[in-house]
């Protein structure tokens, strides 16, 4: 094994190892608080699909899970925060769960080769800009109600950390 491709590894198991957490503080916070005050529900929604769809394209394409192990453990972070956002801010119902069975359904065909993985290989480039407008979607929120009580700077900080070091 060569100095890079340890270096690589070595980075990619401390990403792995933070994305355990990453969410954590968000959730903490929105659990205690009780209030969505300052988070975006779109911005959230932009993030859960750049997370969906590059752990689809990784995993159609056979890529090794150690290049990818991050985006299924933070996904499933997002679902939940996604779920207390909608509980928090009083639209969970029948139609959240249709919506959340629709993109189950979705997910499922991409995993299961039911979908071409053509639209995986589209959608793929697009995830880092959406990515990136789910963040300024969230800061525009933020400066919009003038409270950021319920964003978790730490969450805000391993975020970065990871983004960087993937790169």
């Amino acid at each position: 094994m060569g100095a890079l491709e340890f270096i690589a590894d070595f980075l990619s198991i401390i990403t792995i190892s933070l994305c355990l957490i990453l969410k954590i503080p968000q959730i903490i916070n929105l659990v205690k608080l009780k209030s969505t005050v300052g988070i975006n529900l779109y911005a959230l929604l932009l993030e859960l699909t750049s997370y969906t769809v590059m752990t689809c394209y990784n995993y159609c394409n056979n890529y090794s899970l150690l290049s990818y192990m991050e985006y299924p453990i933070i996904l499933v972070q997002q679902i939940i925060l996604i779920f207390l956002v909608l509980k928090y801010m009083g639209f969970l119902g029948m139609n959240s769960f249709a919506l959340f069975g629709l993109y189950i359904g979705i997910t499922g065909a991409f995993v299961f080769g039911l979908l071409p993985k053509t639209i995986l290989a589209v959608l793929a480039p697009m995830c880092t800009p959406i990515s990136a407008s789910s963040k300024v979607v969230q800061l525009i929120e933020i400066l919009r109600t003038r409270n950021s009580e319920s964003i978790s700077v730490l969450t805000w900080f391993l975020s970065a950390f990871t983004n960087f070091s993937k790169y």
